[in-house]
């Protein structure tokens, strides 16, 4: 088989839209200018894009203000300027099992280093927290609770409104990591008790690497742990305390920025609904197959509902890495093995000790002919360590 079939989607999604590559390659030609940063005609113009991808986003996430939407490297670059930002000596946070590398190793070095307490809430065997587990965890010096909205290893969407219902009954900010979500199922902020939210550009977003960001309810300021230039108020060595420019520094990714529109503006024209329900559907052909597989064990995938187009499994008798190699070698499948960035994931599921799982994740250009190739391969893996 010469074509490649990519099942790495929950890392970065791609193919991207050729309306996303289009879009990047015109506005470079004709827009790869600084915003912000003279009065000429192509500064202004791409100042326009780049405000229009924070209203597009802003929209999204139900936000009331654009210039609350602050554009970063990606959701680890948001997460560790919000992260820093909200937290000082001596606070305490609560977060979850479920979390990425891009919370936990923040977290980490917060209490190596400056004292920060955190405790973690487990997830059950369906691979979902309880928002009640969190209630006995507050304390006076509460200051953040972070979530995964949905893992990166096993799918599940966590029940975010009634963790920031808690939260606001306690009076502490409530940070969403969206990267798995934003784009792929709807994150109303308002709706969901969410006082932060960060996102990345290059899965669900179909946008580019290197463009991601965070938004802001107001009555949430952040301190400053940067500074640098904006092209604003130039003068002033203080860096800017209003928003965007409070937690945005240099020259922003022009280019990733305005492919992360394209990609938003595909998503809406396609409609994000019907893009979810496909990668769905092509979930539960996957499970369904596997299930039936003898020899391999699925993560968490039982029952389907409150789940994004994410599956871990393994083959008994093969180390993931294995698996991933063959599927790679000789299927031409691209898929992702081992932790995942995901440690405490892996520790609670017992993966941890056989190095992780493989994952594989589907995105809108996957087809059911695409999870054929790829049951038959595990069938014929599983089969051959069989016999």
């Amino acid at each position: 088989m010469d074509k490649l079939i990519y099942l790495d989607n929950g890392a970065t999604s791609f193919p991207k839209p050729e309306e996303v590559y289009a879009f990047m390659d015109s506005f470079h030609r004709s827009n790869g200018v600084s915003p912000g940063r003279s009065g000429c005609d192509l500064s202004i113009e791409t100042g326009t894009v780049i405000e229009e991808a924070r209203l597009a986003l802003t929209g999204y996430f139900n936000g009331t203000d654009p210039d609350r939407l602050v554009f970063a490297l990606n959701s680890t670059d948001g997460l560790n300027l919000v992260i820093s930002g909200l937290l000082s000596p001596g606070d305490h946070v609560i977060t979850t099992n479920v979390e990425h590398n891009a919370v936990l190793r923040p977290l980490h070095h917060q209490a190596l280093y400056n004292g920060v307490e955190v405790d973690h809430v487990p997830f059950d065997g369906s691979g979902f927290v309880n928002p009640e587990d969190f209630i006995p965890l507050f304390k006076e010096n509460t200051r953040l609770v972070v979530v995964n909205h949905a893992s990166n290893v096993i799918g599940t969407v966590q029940p975010i409104r009634e963790i920031g219902r808690i939260c606001r009954e306690h009076g502490v900010t409530f940070l969403v990591d969206a990267s798995q979500t934003a784009g792929k199922i709807p994150v109303d902020m308002v709706e969901n008790n969410i006082d932060v939210v960060a996102f990345t550009g290059h899965k669900s977003l179909l946008g580019p690497t290197g463009i991601g960001g965070f938004y802001v309810r107001e009555g949430v300021d952040i301190r400053h742990t940067r500074a640098g230039g904006t092209g604003v108020k130039s003068a002033q060595l203080h860096h800017l305390e209003e928003y965007p420019y409070r937690m945005e520094y240099g020259t922003p990714n022009i280019v990733g920025i305005a492919g992360l529109l394209a990609g938003f503006r595909w998503i809406k024209c396609r409609g994000m609904e019907d893009i979810h329900a496909h990668e769905m559907a092509l979930t539960r052909l996957f499970v369904q197959g596997l299930q039936d597989i003898e020899g391999v064990t699925l993560y968490c995938q039982d029952d389907l509902a409150n789940h994004i187009s994410v599956v871990s499994f393994n083959v008994d008798g093969f180390e993931a890495s294995n698996v991933g190699t063959i599927i790679d070698g000789e299927y031409n499948i691209v898929c992702r093995t081992g932790l995942q960035c995901a440690p405490f994931v892996h520790k609670q599921l017992g993966t941890d000790t056989i190095h992780g799982t493989v994952r594989m994740g589907f995105g809108p250009f996957n087809t059911k002919e695409h999870i054929r190739v790829a049951v038959d391969a595990v069938r014929e893996i599983a089969g051959t360590y069989g016999k």
